[in-house]
């Protein structure tokens, strides 16, 4: 027989799983009915329209905007008619040619390093194709986005020969020339700092002011991108005087960057940049695009030039937009050769730059375009 305190645990229990019931069906029955007095968010899985505020404000007007280097040996400078030369004037004629059909129909906007983002997103820019490397801290503060890489850069120094060093770790307590305010300062600070190493800073306002600095001798050792370095040392009054040390102490990848909030635009400049590492890659060279769109059997290149499928169209250009950029400036390879390369007079290696494909091999690799 049951104790009476047992008899009452179970009426209790019993008592207890009624009010649950009874509770979970009254909260069914309240969310059925919020269910049906809240109001329904339909979400769209419709890709939005691929539109370009920039893109139609350059058509409109008829030219881009390109922000380069104030001057620069090989990447961005005026010859003697005042005609702009370089590696990264070339890739703007490109996108010119990409966008309007027409290489000339492009204004260059000399910037300095403290210019640079300011004219971007105060729209003197459309694009800023300016030695600039792609940093975290960039795109997270200065209202831009990267493109893409057409440059893979490092930093070094830059002595004079007689001084009969091999390599920076011997800089120690020497005299370093670089740029304030810039990536190059904080590299050279960081590069010290982890060796144990000490050295004088001489700050300078800007790269040529650096350059100009070390060639009076007010420094041992000039320090900037390795690029940068090789241009430099061709303005000084005896260049084989001077040399740049085999140390690389920083990664630069330096490209083409444009306003943060514009997709499609960032998407143009990327593609026409692939488009001209692709051609390298294919064999498509300013020579002989023409005749590839009539004789070319490789789908790859039918597509880069064009002549098959609507890819153009897709990025709000006409078809044969790659083709326009490759025959107007030629494809990576010619441009790099002609302005930075063996062409030229800073007689660059190749280095991480060749394609992924070449032997040796870089890190210079196209998109697929398909």
């Amino acid at each position: 027989m049951r104790s009476a305190k047992a008899g009452k645990a179970a009426v209790t229990c019993a008592v207890l799983t009624l009010s649950l019931a009874l509770g979970s069906c009254d909260l069914i029955g309240n969310r059925d009915k919020a269910d049906e007095t809240a109001p329904v968010t339909e979400t769209s899985t419709v890709a939005p329209d691929f539109a370009s505020p920039t893109l139609a404000a350059i058509k409109a007007r008829g030219r881009l905007n390109c922000g380069v280097h104030e001057g620069l040996v090989g990447f961005a400078y005026t010859d003697n008619r005042g005609q702009w030369r370089g590696f990264d004037v070339d890739f703007c004629r490109a996108l010119a040619a990409a966008v309007l059909g027409d290489a000339n129909a492009v204004r260059f906007v000399p910037v300095s390093n403290a210019q640079r983002f300011e004219a971007l997103r105060s729209g003197r820019a459309d694009v800023l194709w300016r030695e600039t490397s792609w940093t975290l801290s960039r795109e997270a503060q200065e209202g831009v986005r990267f493109a893409g890489i057409n440059y893979y850069d490092g930093q070094g120094f830059m002595v004079r020969r007689a001084l009969n060093l091999t390599s920076a770790q011997e800089l120690n307590t020497a005299r370093v020339c670089v740029q304030r305010a810039s990536t190059s300062e904080g590299n050279v600070a960081d590069w010290f700092r982890a060796r144990g190493l000490e050295y004088r800073k001489v700050e300078a306002v800007s790269a040529e002011a650096a350059a100009a600095a070390y060639g009076r001798e007010e420094c041992d050792a000039l320090s900037a991108d390795i690029s940068a370095l090789a241009a430099a040392r061709t303005t000084l009054a005896s260049p084989d005087q001077h040399m740049i040390l085999p140390d690389v102490i920083s990664k630069e990848p330096l490209g083409p960057a444009v306003k943060r909030g514009d997709e499609a635009w960032t998407s143009v400049v990327r593609w026409t940049l692939n488009a001209l590492i692709a051609a390298e890659e294919l064999g498509v060279t300013s020579e002989n695009v023409d005749a590839q769109v009539e004789e070319a059997s490789d789908p790859r290149i039918r597509r880069l030039l064009g002549v098959e499928g609507e890819l153009g169209s897709m990025l709000g250009l006409s078809n044969d937009w790659a083709r326009r950029a490759i025959k107007a400036q030629g494809n990576y390879g010619e441009i790099f050769a002609r302005n930075i390369g063996p062409d030229s007079p800073l007689d660059l290696e190749r280095g991480l730059n060749a394609q992924w494909n070449a032997r040796p091999g870089g890190l210079i690799y196209a998109l697929p375009i398909r």
